[in-house]
Order: structure tokens, then sequence, then C-alpha cells
């Protein structure tokens, strides 16, 4: 299993799923979980609010931003095989400890709806979503401050959105890439035939000047088909560690050992650039932030094994940093 080849494969899913997987999984009876439907410009966001049933006064709340591809709101992707839970498993982990969680369908995917196509999405268009359900959140009465939690790609989704935004009191990057999108293609691609690396590199130079490419390789679809481009085009614009530095609240990194999707020198790369952030490496962590050996095979088995519950040290350090967040 290459370190990178999940997240291609995620990053470029992005067909309509119509029901979540895992959704057996019960939340604790502490807690409240309520379905929640927000308009938006191109359609609605539908997500679960989680929120502690006996609290006085208000308490914080996490907006969890998924990872690439058609991940639903509990962490899960069918078109890849994931069925881990890791979205229903971090708001059930944090509600029993007094914070509440809004996670969400993804537009496009699960029950929330939206006109736009694949051939017209944007990442901006994920960070406009977030925005939605953060002004959502900042309207209700019940809660004190407002944490930014982005796994995967929706850690750039979430620096984006938190650019400038006072609602937000916190950040927390989880397995973010510290690595243009455009450099994360390439490292995928360079083990192909020079026929196709050729191929591919003049799409990625026509995208960079703005242009898209209509005739593409057979060979190149799982990677750059056509209905793909303008994403890839709006996400090669960003680069992370450029973006972090602009983020002026308090920051979290995490990162697992073992995550065999995103390298753990991302954490250390994404550090150096904030120098004032937390970095929290956990051992044997991977990309499902789960136990896991660094052994591919056996890493690969725990996505499809929803019952394994998360690193109790990711959740403790966040807790300890939405804590102390102010």
């Amino acid at each position: 299993m290459k370190k990178v080849a999940f997240f291609i494969l995620a990053v470029f899913f992005t067909l309509k799923v119509s029901a979540q997987t895992g959704a057996g999984i019960t939340i604790d009876p502490s807690l409240s979980e309520t379905p929640v439907s927000v308009k938006a410009l191109a359609g609605s966001i539908s997500g679960s609010l989680v929120v502690p049933k006996n609290v006085t006064g208000k308490i914080p709340v996490v907006l969890i931003v998924a990872d690439a591809g058609p991940t639903d709101r509990n962490g899960n992707n069918s078109k890849t095989g994931v069925n881990a839970n890791t979205y229903k498993l971090l708001a059930n982990d944090l509600g029993k400890k007094g914070i509440a969680t809004l996670r969400y369908d993804k537009r496009l995917v699960g029950e929330s709806v939206s006109v736009t196509k694949e051939s017209q999405l944007h990442i901006e268009d994920y960070s406009d979503d977030a925005l939605v359900l953060v002004n959502m959140l900042n309207d209700d009465p019940r809660f004190s401050k407002i944490i930014l939690f982005g796994h995967g790609e929706g850690a750039l989704v979430s620096m984006i959105a938190e650019y400038d935004q006072p609602a937000v009191k916190g950040y927390i990057s989880v397995e973010g890439q510290a690595d243009k999108g455009d450099k994360i293609l390439f490292d995928e691609i360079k083990s192909k035939s020079g026929f196709m690396v050729d191929k591919f590199k003049v799409i990625m130079d026509s995208l960079k000047k703005g242009k898209t490419t209509p005739e593409v390789d057979p060979s190149l679809y799982y990677i750059a088909r056509p209905s793909i481009q303008n994403f890839l085009m709006s996400w090669c614009r960003y680069d992370p560690l450029r973006v972090i530095k602009k983020i002026k609240i308090p920051i979290l990194i995490i990162q697992g050992a073992t995550d065999l999707t995103v390298a753990s020198d991302n954490g250390d790369k994404l550090k150096k650039a904030k120098s004032d952030a937390i970095l929290l490496n956990i051992k044997d962590m991977n990309h499902i932030l789960k136990d896991a050996p660094a052994d591919p095979e056996k890493n690969a088995a725990t996505f499809a094994n929803p019952d394994l519950p998360l690193k109790p040290e990711m959740v403790s350090g966040i807790v300890d940093f939405i804590n102390k967040v102010k």
C-alpha cells in the first residue's frame, strides 16, 4: 500500500452516495442526537448534532469537516471501502466529555442535496458549506465556542473556512497534508509509465494556466478525468504551509505515526510553518484515527472495522485543547 494511494482514490470518487454506512452504532444514552438540515446556496446540508443531555451553562461545539471523496457524516466512504465510523465515534467520545459536535454529509453525499455537478465542484464549495454551519452554530445560544476539526482533506477545507472568521475560536488539523495538491498527485503517479507521467504533466501544466483538458487518456481517468479538473485546479491553488501561517487562533495538529495515507512528517512540516501550534504525534495511530500497525495489510484491515475504538490519546488531547481555548 503506497503512502498516498488511499488519499488519491478518495479524492477522486466524488459521485453521490445514497446511504450512510455504519449507522448502527448507538450514541451514549447520556447524549442527545438530533438531525440538522441547513439551506445553502447550492442546496441543503444535512448532519447530526450531538449534545450532552445534563449540562448547565454553555458548552463548546466541534464542527467535524470530513476527509476527501464521498465521506459521509459518520466518516465512512462506501466507494473506497471505509466503514470505520470515525466521526460518529468522535461525537460519542467528545459528548461524554461535555463537548457537543456537529458532523455532516458533504455536498453530493448522503442526505445533503446540491445542484452542483462533479464538473462544477471546487474546494471552496466545501469551505462555503462549512461556513454555513459555523454561522448556524454561532447563532445557537447553547454553545460557548466553536472549534473546527478538519480531517485529511478536511484540514485544508477548514483552514480556508476559518480564515478571518471571528466565530471560530480554535482549529484542529488531523492527518492534514502539508504539501500542495500538485506535489501529492505527482508523488502518486511518478511510479507509473513514462507515457502516463508525461501525459499527466501536460494536463497539470494546462490547469496551472486555468485551462482544462477535455481529452484525457483512459489510463489517467482515475486521477485527472475531465469532470474533476476544476476541483483539481482549485485544490492545487492552496499551499497548506502558507495558509496555516495566516491562522491567528489556537491550533492543534494531530498526526498518527502509522498513517499510510498522510506520511507522519506532514505534522512536523505544519508545526514548523506555525511554530505556536501544538503538535500531537500519536504512536500506532493510522489515518482513520485508530490503533494500527505499520504493516500495510493489517493497517488497511482496520478501515472496514467499525467496532474499533478511536485512539484514547487523541481524544484526550482534543479535550485538553478545547478546554484551554478561550
